[in-house]
Parts: C-alpha cells; sequence; structure tokens
C-alpha cells in the first residue's frame, strides 16, 4: 500500500516534518513499520497551500522514482514554506508507475490522497468512471482506485459537504462491488482538503482498516515536554494525521479509531463515526 501525511498549523519548511523526525516520511520509504510494504518506492507528491495573494490553488510536485533519494523534493522541502500540506509515498497496487498515478490528486483548491485499495477494482473500473460527472471527467488523467475515489466524491457533493460526499462515495463502491461479488471492496485512510479544514477518514468494509494516526495538542505536549523546543514554535491549532508515528515522543501520537473520520480546523477539531451512505 502507500504511507501519507497531512500538516495544518504553524508555517514550517517542508523539510521540518518530512526529513528531520526519527521515522519521517522519507524513512519510511525504505523501512515502513506498519504498511503491507517496507518499501515504497513506486513515486511520490507532495501538495502546498501558499498565503501569497491571489493564489488560489495548491501546488503539486509528484515524479515517479522514490522519495528517499529524489533531489528536486530535498531541495523543494529545504525552500517552501506552507501552513498546509500533504505528503504521500506509493507503493503500487497494480495500476502503472507514472506521474499521473502518483498523489495527491488535485481539483481546483482541493487535495486529496489515499492508501488502501478497492478490491476488484479492475472488474468495476468502467461502471465507477461513468459514475463521475460528465463536466468533472476530462480532469482524470491516471488510472488508479484513489483517482477515481476523488472524482466520485467530487460528483456526489465534496466541495459542499465532504463528510456525506465520501459517505456516499464509499457506499457507491460498495454497492458495485456486491454487484460483483465483492463482499468487503473498500479499504481506505483518505485525506482530504480544501486548503482551510482538513479531513481524514479511516474505513474498511470488512474491518483491518489500515493505520491512521493524529497528533496530540500543541499545549498538551508542552506541558508533558517542556524541553523540546520545536514545541515553542508551533502554534496550538497546529496538527499531523499520519499513516504511521513519525517518532517515539512519549504521548505524541493517537490512533484514529476504525470506521471513524476526524476534521481539523481553527478552533473545531472532532472524531467521529463515519457510516456509508446507503
Amino acid at each position: 500500500m502507500c504511507r501519507w501525511l497531512a500538516y495544518s498549523g504553524t508555517p514550517v519548511l517542508l523539510d521540518t516534518i518530512l526529513y528531520k523526525p526519527a521515522h519521517s516520511l522519507i524513512d519510511q520509504s525504505l523501512h515502513a513499520r506498519m504498511g503491507v510494504e517496507t518499501t515504497n518506492g513506486d513515486g511520490f507528491g507532495i501538495g502546498w497551500y501558499t498565503q501569497t495573494s491571489g493564489i488560489d490553488t495548491p501546488a503539486v510536485m509528484r515524479d515517479v522514482g522514490p522519495a528517499w533519494n529524489n533531489r528536486n523534493l530535498r531541495e523543494i522541502a529545504q525552500h517552501v514554506t506552507s501552513p498546509l500540506f500533504f505528503a504521500h509515498i506509493r507503493a503500487s497496487t497494480g495500476t502503472a508507475v507514472q506521474q499521473t498515478n502518483c498523489h495527491p490528486f488535485r481539483h481546483g483548491r482541493w487535495l486529496w490522497m489515499h492508501n488502501g485499495s478497492i478490491a476488484g477494482f479492475h472488474e468495476m473500473r468502467r461502471e465507477l468512471c461513468v459514475a463521475v460527472e460528465p463536466s468533472l471527467f476530462p480532469g482524470m488523467e491516471g488510472t488508479t482506485d484513489s483517482e477515481v475515489m476523488f472524482y466520485l466524491a467530487l460528483t456526489l457533493g465534496l466541495e459542499e459537504d465532504p463528510p456525506g460526499a465520501v459517505a456516499r462515495m464509499v457506499g457507491l463502491v460498495e454497492r458495485t462491488g456486491r454487484a460483483h461479488g465483492v463482499e468487503n471492496p473498500m479499504q481506505m485512510t483518505v485525506a482530504v482538503t480544501d486548503g482551510e479544514s482538513l479531513w481524514a477518514f479511516r474505513y474498511a468494509s470488512g474491518g483491518g482498516a489500515r493505520s491512521l494516526y493524529y497528533s496530540t495538542r500543541v499545549d498538551s505536549l508542552r506541558a508533558l515536554h517542556p524541553d523540546v523546543s520545536f514545541l515553542q514554535e508551533l502554534s496550538d491549532e497546529t496538527r499531523l494525521v499520519v499513516s504511521e508515528p513519525l517518532g517515539d515522543l512519549p504521548g505524541a501520537w493517537n490512533e484514529v479509531p476504525e470506521h471513524s473520520y476526524g476534521v481539523v480546523r481553527p478552533g473545531d477539531d472532532h472524531l467521529r463515526p463515519f457510516v456509508p451512505a446507503a
């Protein structure tokens, strides 16, 4: 499968999160502890928002090589500061290793990334693609189940109601899968953002969803670890959502419950149950 992280909070250099932690996402590209594969070398991508006036869409950089030795990624990470960014390292589940299949995917202000798979996707791919709104369909460039999930969610109201749209998307995939004889088609952790709020989902049709964690409130971490200087530089609103913890700092990480989703936004973080729509 894949590994990913989503950051929201005090603007930081991407390098601070992508490279410096003991078990950073770059380290996970070679030494993942909780993924299906130890190595995630089938491409990578980053998407980030800037505070530049007049720029409404996030920047995206994707490549097909492994993240651990990409000089362009290292260069960007050492010079780009962002208050909200996504990063993803890919382990293909059968679709081609090409730039258009690397995450995150972008539509307007929106970014989307996924870890997991749709079981039986190749058999139901045409049916799912036909369900995408015709005006959105030209935006799909790749061949992954992840991108189809994104465009189905957009079709089903993502821009107005992200949790509801993802629930409707999963419900559609499950109904389609079962019509094709696949009892438990959906396996996912998903992150999606409009540049202001961040939603993260953990769900699997038959249980056993892929790992997902969120960081403890920064003010609580400062109380636990007053000697950690990095925490002094972050606002109380800063949050990380990750496929697996970036380090072993006691009290820093909390597992997202299965069949739930979380919302990260200034002053209003919460976890709620996730139920696919009938």
